[in-house]
């Protein structure tokens, strides 16, 4: 069965999730990860939007996170304000879903700028609520395609906090997450090590171990147990393409 570079990532993204994990999503793969993650093994999934909607239930696919369909059978909806200070900062958040254009060797990721931030090369999106999410979720999943660009040794720009500076750096700047527990890529699973830096974890079938390194800016290690990831199911390809994104807004023109 064939399945694009889009729907890889989204099924093992959605695979990381536990049952009962309280998930800070945004719109996106993201989005499409955790309701795939809700409609297979993790029915107990509980996702809580940025705009205030906590225990969201979208009967259709949400356009943007303040998207009507979000609040349709949530459990509560509240404040932006309250979802931060009442929910993330107290570390009511199991999981935060991150993307971002630059992802570096310590799990930092850049959403703002390519280049020096006063005469940028690109200025992108910017942080949104990335910036918190990276501090104060109990744990972070991001969610990329793997190309050089996208994998530098360092980021020209920290919107969000991973390991920082290397071992060390994020305890001392006080954040209370944990950081990233893994990046999911169209090549494989990247994960830190004791020392917080990207290791290589896990391979996507037919991948290889040379095109992970090609694709990162840093020499890139692989984990002494590298395993391989199972393919996307028949019931999983079904319910995204079918269910979750049936039009392609999300997963349009990736060759699935």
């Amino acid at each position: 069965m064939t399945y694009s570079p889009a729907e890889l990532m989204t099924v093992n993204a959605a695979r990381l999730l536990r049952d009962g994990d309280v998930v800070f999503v945004g719109v996106g793969l993201p989005n499409l990860a955790c309701n795939l993650a809700r409609r297979t093994h993790a029915p107990g999934l509980m996702l809580v939007y940025e705009a205030g909607v906590i225990g969201a239930q979208p009967a259709r696919l949400p356009l943007s996170i303040g998207d009507p369909t979000l609040v349709s059978g949530a459990a509560s909806v509240c404040s932006m304000y309250e979802i931060f200070a009442f929910y993330l900062q107290r570390g009511l958040i199991d999981v935060g879903f991150l993307g971002g254009a630059q992802i570096d060797r310590f799990g930092n990721v850049n959403a703002t700028v390519i280049g020096p931030y006063n005469k940028p090369k690109v200025r992108l999106p910017g942080s949104g609520g990335s910036a918190e999410i990276a501090a104060w979720a109990n744990r972070t999943y991001l969610i990329t395609p793997h190309q050089a660009r996208r994998f530098p040794a360092r980021c020209d720009f920290v919107t969000g906090a991973g390991g920082l500076d290397g071992p060390g750096a994020r305890k001392a700047s006080g954040v209370r997450g944990a950081g990233p527990a893994a990046v999911v890529t169209d090549i494989g699973l990247l994960a830190p090590d004791a020392d917080g830096e990207l290791v290589l974890v896990a391979l996507h079938p037919g991948r290889t171990i040379d095109e992970a390194r090609a694709n990162t800016g840093w020499p890139l290690r692989v984990a002494d147990d590298l395993r391989t990831t199972e393919p996307p199911s028949a019931d999983e390809l079904r319910l995204l393409r079918e269910e979750l994104d049936p039009d392609g807004v999300y997963l349009k023109g990736s060759g699935g």
